[in-house]
């Protein structure tokens, strides 16, 4: 594929700017310098309209093809986002910022897609309008919901929507897709319980919170044991006990409980809120003790559409000839969700070899990813809007 040969050449001048952004990581919507960089390179190679702030910190460019007759625009999306961590790869070029690291490849997703703009912006080889769409605040933030509240796709008239993430334990070059659920949904809850507290040499005296916790801990299990059918998928993990008490010979008063759901069924998400509202209480009524619940929805799931998922197949398989439409789906969760729920489209990985998986400190992103990303995304644009 030609598009392939192109980044080739591009390569140096992308792994820089895939390093720049590296060393210099922005959490959530603080992606001011990200953000400024992208903008400044969109304009400096052409792109004809580049707008800014959308989504509150967000980029986006427009690219007009050599013609316009069908009208379609499709819209390509990346995130520019770090994490709150400490890298730990001992790089030449790793983050100049205490706390701070492009753990999940974000700054490879936005450099790929940079490539693509320039690409497009060189060749136009295409009939009607590519918008390419830089997000802040994937990690936590919900930046594609404040970009799709922005009114971003109603805006540009973007018709279709495709992303990509970036896959360790994959290898370079290779593309994985499914039709349907591809990520999860990702809700998350806090159960405060309350009893009596007192002496841990009297229990009798007390009403023992820990004890109606644990005992919650185990409960919640039943939900996807016992409450949903077995051939639909669920988690639900407690992953935090806190109490107002770090004595050894204290029964504290209040202990909290944090952890996460992870669904892909709507139907499924509903009835496991259900339960999380009502398990927890009637238990702690069984000890004496009282439970509050507070369930928060977070991302929906990202679910490809059948026909946009054939789309991105066939380009990926132009791209590198290695792509597999039968990957399994992950309990993680997208931001990228939102947009998939206001428009058809998909949402692929890309292999990134041998490293960390994403969010551990170890983490790299390689550069020898870029050829095969970078030509995924304006693939996509030529295969989509072909030229008359």
């Amino acid at each position: 594929m030609p598009v392939k040969n192109r980044f080739a050449e591009m390569l140096p001048e992308l792994t820089a700017i895939r390093r720049d952004f590296h060393e210099n990581p922005e959490l959530l919507f603080e992606v001011h310098r990200t953000a400024a960089k992208v903008a400044d390179l969109l304009r400096e190679w052409g792109c004809d309209e580049v707008v800014t702030g959308i989504g509150r910190t967000g980029v986006v460019g427009v690219i007009h093809g050599k013609t316009d007759n069908s009208g379609k625009v499709v819209g390509l999306r990346a995130d520019m986002d770090a994490l709150p961590i400490m890298e730990a790869t001992g790089l030449e070029y790793a983050s100049k910022v205490p706390g701070k690291m492009h753990a999940c490849g974000h700054d490879g997703h936005t450099t790929m897609l940079l490539g693509a703009a320039k690409y497009l912006c060189e060749t136009r080889n295409f009939d009607g309008k590519a918008v390419v769409i830089f997000q802040p605040a994937e990690e936590g933030g919900g930046g594609g919901r404040e970009m799709v509240k922005d009114g971003m796709l109603d805006r540009w008239n973007i018709q279709e929507v495709y992303g990509m993430h970036n896959m360790p334990g994959i290898p370079v070059g290779q593309f994985e897709i499914r039709p349907g659920p591809m990520m999860a949904a990702a809700d998350q809850f806090e159960i405060t319980v309350t009893g009596k507290g007192g002496h841990a040499a009297k229990p009798h005296d007390c009403i023992d919170t820990l004890l109606v916790a644990s005992h919650i801990i185990v409960g919640l299990q039943s939900i996807a044991a016992r409450n949903v059918d077995p051939l639909k998928q669920v988690v639900v993990s407690t992953c935090v006990v806190s109490t107002d008490s770090n004595a050894h010979n204290v029964i504290p008063q209040t202990v909290v409980l944090k952890g996460t759901v992870r669904t892909f069924d709507t139907a499924v998400q509903d009835q496991v809120e259900a339960r999380m509202n009502e398990l927890p209480v009637q238990m702690a009524a069984a000890f004496g003790a009282s439970a509050v619940v507070n369930f928060q929805r977070g991302y929906p799931a990202t679910v490809n559409a059948e026909e946009n998922t054939g789309f991105a197949a066939e380009v990926a398989k132009a791209v590198s000839g290695k792509v597999r439409t039968d990957t399994a789906p992950l309990m993680g969760a997208e931001d990228f969700s939102y947009m998939l729920n206001a428009r058809p489209g998909a949402y692929i990985f890309l292999g990134n070899g041998d490293t960390a998986m994403v969010h551990h400190p170890a983490y790299n992103f390689d550069d020898n990813a870029i050829p095969f990303g970078a030509s995924w995304y304006a693939g996509m644009v030529e295969a989509r809007m072909p030229a008359a």
